[in-house]
């Protein structure tokens, strides 16, 4: 089972092929956005990586992040886009409290969605 480190949360076992976005939530606790339902529409569940980013990339991650002006950031991806299949660390940056939503949004499915096309 891949390890996952969230800065301030801990170090958890996470089920392999898990999509982050669900990882982050039930294994770890974190009240992580995914507004959109986890679709790859509206960067809420981005992270930080610190270690461990996945090197590919899903076309619709790549899209979004390009169309808000994200992707020059290094280290910054949309958790509803990867799965769990190495150990890696990440910062939770947009989560559910101080957010000033409702909710964190509809609960994103097991397999990552869209299908993924990858680049």
């Amino acid at each position: 089972m891949p390890k996952l480190t969230v800065e301030g949360f801990g170090e958890f076992e996470v089920p392999a092929g898990k999509r982050l976005v669900n990882a982050l939530v039930d294994e770890c606790g974190v009240d992580q956005l995914h507004a959109c339902g986890g679709f790859g529409r509206c960067t809420s569940c981005r992270v930080e990586f610190v270690a461990g980013e996945p090197e590919k990339i899903t076309k619709a991650e790549k899209d979004v992040l390009e169309a808000k002006g994200l992707s020059a950031t290094p280290g910054l991806r949309l958790s509803c886009q990867i799965a769990c299949d190495a150990d890696m660390t990440v910062k939770a940056i947009s989560r559910l409290e101080g957010s000033g939503r409702a909710d964190a949004g509809g609960r994103p499915g097991d397999t990552i969605e869209p299908a993924p096309e990858w680049c």
